[in-house]
């Protein structure tokens, strides 16, 4: 019989069993703790200059300096965060001349929060099944999971020729149910770099027509792709002037470096603004008992950038260098290959796109690199590009 004494002493937590290392995070603990002298983190989906390290944007910095000058105060924002950073971040990824008023938009906790917010709201009042590409970013589905959706899939990447599978996607896209929600990548598909051409763009947008699918995009690295944000909304704007329903959670981690901030925003294109205030309505309910409201400092910061012309073009300049150096990168990988006597076809390094390169390294093979070399990526091959510099590549 148990005493008052021995039931005290167990605790509510004595058979919770430990959760498996997340796949990233567990991988920079394993890089910190190596001692190798040459130890090389390609597994991190963060910035880094050629010497290996974090960078902050001079115009960040310097959009920071006003903020922090201009000593706002610390207020709670309101339920969909701020007005004014939301005004221009959709204005970012639709263009100058969007129609705002029929965007149901609220700040998020960077694309994290803005999926898992989007996940929550089409699960409580719109559908049940999300589909996903093939492969897709790891924390796509469990985000979706937890929020309640059932996850599919569409092909999308032909691993064998290492570039985009078009006939596979658009088969699947074409295939079972009508009125699907499609998550597509807005530009830099992560893991794989693989972007559909304009032409191939629009042959998916005639097919989500076709079909009445609903068009989810996420927009992580607008500017950081190919360093010009215009062209890499192009997918997004694309499907908004043709007049698809469709929604879009951008992050601002990768492209203004503000990692730690956390500062994103969901958006919805509605019918009109009637729907819009419907829509708004339900979305702040997902959000309240989610997180209240978001952060301000991070939002200030982008706005501030973004609504100054100057300090807009100078981030674009700032951008577009992250983007050139990771772009020489991958041609200094490839012929760094090729000069130790490699005979497999790198040639994709190259034709992939953003901050990723899906290697196409096996699991066994990138267990080997971390075992006996001290290089760090995650078990399908993907390599961070920002991790590789001049000195590492040889």
């Amino acid at each position: 019989r148990a005493t008052a004494s021995s039931v005290r002493s167990l605790s509510v937590f004595a058979d919770l069993t430990a959760a498996p290392p997340d796949a990233i995070i567990g991988l920079t603990d394993a890089y910190k703790s190596s001692t190798h002298p040459k130890k090389v983190n390609v597994g991190v989906g963060a910035y880094r200059t050629s010497a290996g390290s974090p960078y902050v944007l001079p115009s960040v910095k310097s959009a920071e300096a006003r903020v922090v000058g201009r000593d706002m105060p610390k207020e709670y924002a309101g339920i969909g965060g701020d007005a004014a950073f939301t005004d221009l971040a959709t204005s970012f990824a639709y263009g100058a001349k969007s129609d705002n008023s029929v965007l149901a938009s609220v700040q998020s906790l960077s694309g994290t929060g803005g999926l898992r917010v989007w996940g929550e709201f089409y699960k409580s009042f719109v559908g049940d099944t999300i589909v996903l590409p093939d492969p897709t970013w790891g924390n796509h589905i469990p985000i979706f999971k937890n929020a309640g959706l059932n996850v599919e899939t569409y092909r999308y990447y032909n691993r064998s020729a290492a570039a985009l599978d078009f006939d596979g996607m658009i088969s699947d896209l074409r295939s079972g149910p009508t009125g699907k929600c499609v998550l597509l990548h807005a530009c830099a598909h992560n893991p794989t770099g693989c972007d559909p051409t304009p032409d191939q763009w629009s042959a998916i947008s005639d097919v989500m027509k076709e079909r009445g699918h609903y068009a989810f995009f996420d927009a992580a690295y607008q500017g950081f792709a190919s360093g010009d944000a215009e062209a890499d909304a192009m997918a997004v704007r694309m499907f908004r002037e043709r007049g698809h329903e469709m929604a879009l959670v951008q992050s601002f981690s990768k492209n203004f470096g503000l990692y730690g901030e956390r500062v994103g925003c969901l958006s919805v294109v509605c019918k009109d603004e009637e729907e819009k205030g419907r829509v708004l309505s339900r979305m702040k309910t997902v959000v309240r008992p989610m997180y209240s409201n978001p952060p301000v400092h991070g939002a200030r910061i982008v706005s501030e950038v973004l609504g100054d012309e100057g300090l807009t073009e100078q981030w674009r300049g700032e951008c577009k260098g992250m983007a050139e150096r990771i772009t020489d990168m991958r041609a200094l990988l490839v012929k760094s290959l090729e000069e130790k006597g490699s005979t497999k076809d790198w040639s994709h390094i190259q034709t992939q796109i953003g901050m990723f390169c899906y290697s196409g390294l096996t699991p066994e093979q990138v267990d080997r690199m971390r075992d006996e070399y001290d290089i760090f990526c995650t078990r399908d091959g993907r390599i961070s590009m920002a991790g590789v510099t001049a000195e590492n590549a040889g």
